[in-house]
């Protein structure tokens, strides 16, 4: 009887590495991680050689030194004078705020153009498909310019609003331009963490009140009207405390500082000078209360603003504006820094007014001066470049968004509309609650997609005007610091964490709306 055995396996071979599918993918892997190493060695090699050869190395100090340009958008304190780094904080603002508003807009637009498109109605679901194609087909950047030529062409000027025969929007209060919208601004006073909590104790009611009319549905299946409880819940404490603050003035005392050529010690002798120019602070309440005082004396000014008071004060130190409101408490204080650090000629006067105030919230409200340069002063400027830029992203990336609707809409069975419709539920109601919350599983993972390509279409604002970290940091600062490598890298950085981040934001919302089975 014999008996036959495997022969006895060799050690380890090389030719294993190809030919043995143990180890094939990672010897692929391992020589594909070879080469990238090798080529990204290659290019920081020669990047390095050539900024030598051009007797410069890779140094971000570049970011500390004055900017010298300033920037017509701005959501923080900025001048000229500021570093580099500081106007790419700008920007990166400036992008941050067009991206969320954009997206914000083309969801809006995207869902209410995708259900249209799917309308029974022949004409509506015909224009809506025209709307996709054209703008999908259109390069984005001829929308971009396209909006803002419009914007430009078809609105009034400045100008046009003064005369007996201009007047404003919304009982002359708001005024729409070719350089932009003018609206009033609400500033707080010292009441305004009492609105905080008025606005708190509304929610939590208009909250209890949806409960209680749920628990009810529950119970007797039908749900009983409240939206004129809601609207009282809503208003009523916010109203309680506005009248409960108004009714209660107090006298203030405000201190101008002001800088002439003689001295001053009222604000007849201003008025009968050369008009001031106000250091004034956009939403501070004493800036606004300053503004009052001089209207009150019918003294022209005009406004030079500014985020913090902090810069007000440097402002009126370099000499960039003339008058500074300042509290009577710190009048001593703030006029010893001014005189070591002023500079230029100009002679420093303090002047003290008494006024009134009772108001639970200031409006400050634009105004187009009599005379001199058609300039807006005060409310808040929506420019025009912004609102072009917004809606043109908004309006092309809501043709993506429609399709991406439509595409979840009609992912989900037609069974479930028709059990809505047996059970008495109206479209619109089968649309809000079956159809729609069944299609974001289908609609959240390519509608992140087009969510950051709005992002990253927000770089070609430049083309009006818009000034994101594009124009800033990788526009005029590239430009006069000669940094390009280092600017195009920061950039670069930028870009991929507001990706990262949207992505990471959005995946969330789509882990929480996942369909999850047993």
């Amino acid at each position: 009887m014999s008996a036959t055995t495997d022969p006895k396996r060799g050690g380890f071979q090389l030719s294993q590495l190809i030919y043995d599918t143990r180890y094939r993918s990672m010897t692929i892997q391992i020589v594909a991680l070879v080469f990238f190493l090798l080529g990204l060695g290659w290019l920081l090699n020669n990047a390095a050689q050539n900024l030598a050869a051009l007797d410069k190395g890779l140094s971000f100090g570049f970011l500390g030194e004055a900017a010298g340009y300033d920037v017509n958008q701005k959501l923080v304190e900025y001048h000229n004078q500021m570093s580099h780094g500081r106007a790419a904080l700008v920007g990166v603002l400036n992008t941050l705020l067009v991206a969320v508003l954009g997206c914000i807009l083309a969801t809006f637009l995207g869902v209410i153009i995708g259900v249209l498109r799917l309308s029974n109605n022949w004409v509506v679901a015909r224009i809506m498909t025209f709307y996709i194609e054209m703008f999908r087909n259109v390069p984005v950047l001829l929308w971009i310019v396209l909006a803002m030529a419009i914007f430009i062409e078809n609105l009034p000027a400045p100008k046009s609003f003064r005369g007996d025969d201009a007047s404003m929007w919304f009982s002359e209060t708001v005024a729409v331009t070719n350089q932009g919208i003018f609206i009033p601004r609400i500033m707080g006073t010292d009441y305004w963490w009492l609105f905080g909590v008025a606005i708190v104790v509304s929610v939590f009611f208009w909250r209890g009140i949806n409960k209680w009319a749920s628990d009810k549905q529950d119970r007797s299946g039908l749900r009983p009207s409240t939206w004129l409880i809601r609207l009282v819940a809503l208003l009523l404490p916010v109203l309680v405390v506005y009248f409960a603050t108004t009714a209660f003035t107090s006298g203030h005392q405000r201190d101008f500082l002001v800088r002439s050529t003689t001295a001053v010690a009222s604000l007849d002798e201003i008025k009968a000078g050369k008009r001031p120019d106000l250091c004034f602070v956009g939403g501070s309440t004493s800036s606004l209360n300053a503004s009052r005082v001089l209207e009150k004396f019918d003294i022209k000014y005009r406004r030079k603003k500014y985020v913090t008071h902090g810069g007000a004060l440097e402002g009126f130190i370099s000499g960039k504006c003339s008058m500074l409101s300042i509290a009577d408490a710190d009048m001593d204080q703030v006029m010893a820094d001014v005189k070591e650090n002023i500079n230029g000629d100009g002679v420093l006067s303090a002047v003290s007014v008494d006024f009134t105030t009772g108001r639970a919230l200031q409006i400050d409200y634009p105004a187009l001066p009599a005379k001199g340069i058609p300039r807006f002063e005060g409310g808040t400027h929506i420019r025009g470049s912004l609102i072009a830029l917004t809606l043109a992203l908004a309006l092309y990336t809501a043709a993506f968004i429609a399709e991406i609707v439509r595409a979840g809409i009609m992912a989900i069975n037609k069974g479930q509309s028709e059990a809505a419709f047996a059970l008495g539920l109206r479209p619109n109601r089968t649309m809000n609650l079956v159809v729609l919350p069944q299609a974001l599983r289908v609609i959240i993972p390519p509608l992140i997609s087009n969510y950051l390509n709005l992002t990253k279409n927000s770089s070609l604002a430049i083309a009006v005007g818009y000034m994101d970290i594009t124009g800033t940091l990788g526009g005029i600062t590239l430009n006069q610091t000669g940094r390009e490598m280092e600017s195009l890298l920061i950039l670069m950085a930028i870009y991929l964490a507001i990706s990262l981040t949207i992505s990471s934001i959005m995946n969330w919302y789509n882990e929480s709306v996942k369909l999850r089975e047993r």
